[in-house]
């Protein structure tokens, strides 16, 4: 399916795209870059933000014909580098 220009959304360029290692947006709206993050089909999503470039801990892959889709590179390792737990009692 063709779409053309004014119909080609940053969205449906990520679904219509054969790679997805990157994607990015650039709004003043917090709702659409939620939407457009969790709907994108990249392994990463940069809101605002160049595509190129990441720190050095970030986990990093793609997806679709970017990846074989069976790791991300430092996965675990850097989620875990990234990240600390929290326990949160709402008294509910």
């Amino acid at each position: 399916m063709a779409l053309e220009p004014a119909e080609l959304t940053p969205l449906s360029a990520t679904h219509l795209a054969r790679y997805g290692l990157t994607a990015g947006v650039c709004t003043d709206s917090l709702a659409r870059s939620t939407d457009f993050a969790a709907r994108a089909q990249a392994g990463v999503v940069k809101i605002n933000r160049p595509t190129a470039g990441l720190d050095l801990n970030v986990p990093f892959g793609g997806v679709k014909d970017s990846s074989t889709n069976t790791f991300r590179e430092q996965g675990r390792s850097a989620v875990d580098f990234s990240t600390w737990g929290k326990t949160v009692d709402t008294g509910v």
